[in-house]
């Protein structure tokens, strides 16, 4: 059975991975409109995969005895700036997420859950793939500039980028 502040913590982070996926969606939607087909695709995967991390939080709770709340949203941006204001809130975004999920560990361990404690690195480790992806992108955006031939190679080779991974040395 899950203690009840475990239970808050987890339904909590379900409301922001929801809000993560919608987020994404919303991105997507610009993207699209504004002619940026290859961000578009990448944030449309985005949106879902956030969702798959939602539906995974949901199962543990409903697993260990809980009960997921599925929360109402608040309806995100519908309009952006540019490809690197996208990519800013992205990052920003991203880094809530990743303080928010460390919250989650501390109560685990502060109440002595293990089990949940376990469940949970592997958000951990997903954030930080999840932030460097977003700086590896903000970073290429960063040289590109706003020249538009390079933002359309930009566009193109989006979706086939992903983080870097740590080399042995």
């Amino acid at each position: 059975m899950l203690n009840k502040k475990i239970e808050k913590a987890l339904n909590d982070q379900i409301k922001i991975e929801a809000e993560s996926s919608q987020a994404y969606l919303a991105m997507a939607s610009w993207a699209d409109a504004a002619g940026f087909p290859g961000t578009a695709g990448f944030l449309y995967a985005h949106s879902d995969e956030e969702r798959m991390h939602m539906l995974k939080l949901i199962s543990f709770v409903n697993d260990r005895g809980g009960q997921a709340v599925i929360p109402a949203l608040v309806q995100p941006p519908k309009e952006y700036k540019n490809l690197q204001n996208v990519f800013n809130l992205l990052h920003e975004h991203e880094q809530k997420v990743t303080s928010e999920i460390h919250t989650v560990v501390d109560i685990c361990l502060k109440e002595k859950d293990y089990t949940t404690h376990n469940f949970m690195q592997w958000y951990v480790a997903e954030q930080i793939e999840e932030e460097t992806l977003a700086r590896t992108i903000l970073d290429k955006l960063k040289l590109l500039g706003t020249e538009s031939g390079a933002l359309y190679m930009f566009d193109r080779d989006l979706p086939s980028l992903s983080a870097p991974k740590p080399t042995a040395k």
